[in-house]
């Protein structure tokens, strides 16, 4: 393909991305692929010193600055929209990826644990939205939508064999969302899509790693392989740039097929 067709179909540069949860994992991955795309990106997390140090280490490929912010908390959220409002009145992209997991016996479940997840993974997006709406509505048009990217997960789609009885049902209730505020928003030029990741090499995945062995892992996915962070981040550039621009309501699975052929 002529490269500038494929600028014009997949470029982002120019564009202004919040990345949420931009520090580390999937979040860092799709952060990275922003800014060497040529976009002005920013990061936020919970964790300062991680979020400050990732965001030096990606200003060697272009801009990236660094937000505190833990999503779930609204004083967080205001100060956040404050920072930006410093900088830029446009948001073209957010990304919605700071995410929680709780593992625990259902008998031992917590409530603290199952809020703790449930106030990250859905409320924290949905009122993170709502915050930025004036940015998003800036950045789109008519031929050129602004997008919101949701990280999803293929466990809000089959039953994981792990007891994560609030992470699977947030993420299933975070897929809904996506389809609502996508039906909410086309009319204000705003295209809401998700990411639902497969195996990534987690934390939680490395203890099965241990003891099953990466071969035994991957045995159900046809790909046979885990999910990288290349393939997140191109279907995060795929849904940011032109050539996602009339995908809206969509789920994309990346996982090798294991959600929905295995």
């Amino acid at each position: 393909m002529d490269i500038s067709i494929t600028q014009d179909l997949f470029g982002v540069a120019g564009k202004t991305v919040l990345v949420t949860g931009g520090s580390r994992g999937i979040g860092s991955a799709i952060a990275e692929a922003f800014v060497k795309a040529g976009a002005s990106v920013y990061i936020c997390s919970r964790d300062w010193d991680a979020c400050q140090a990732q965001a030096e280490a990606l200003r060697r490929y272009g801009e990236c600055v660094a937000v505190r912010c833990d999503v779930t908390l609204p004083d967080d959220r205001t100060h956040l929209a404050s920072e930006l409002a410093r900088q830029t009145r446009v948001v073209h992209i957010l990304v919605n990826n700071a995410g929680s997991i709780w593992v625990a016996p259902l008998k031992d479940y917590p409530e603290s644990g199952w809020d703790k997840v449930f106030d990250l993974n859905v409320k924290g997006c949905f009122f993170l939205v709502q915050q930025l709406l004036p940015f998003l509505e800036a950045g789109g048009k008519e031929d050129d939508p602004a997008r919101i990217i949701n990280v999803g997960s293929i466990s809000g789609f089959h039953v994981p064999a792990h007891e994560s009885y609030a992470y699977s049902s947030s993420k299933a209730a975070l897929h809904q969302l996506t389809r609502h505020l996508a039906y909410q928003l086309a009319e204000r030029r705003i295209t809401v899509n998700a990411i639902a990741p497969g195996m990534f090499p987690s934390k939680m995945l490395s203890e099965s790693l241990k003891r099953k062995g990466l071969e035994a892992v991957v045995a159900p996915v046809p790909l046979k392989r885990l999910t990288c962070p290349s393939d997140l981040a191109g279907a995060a550039l795929y849904l940011a740039s032109k050539a996602g621009a009339y995908v809206t309501g969509t789920i994309l699975p990346v996982d090798g097929g294991l959600a929905t052929t295995a």
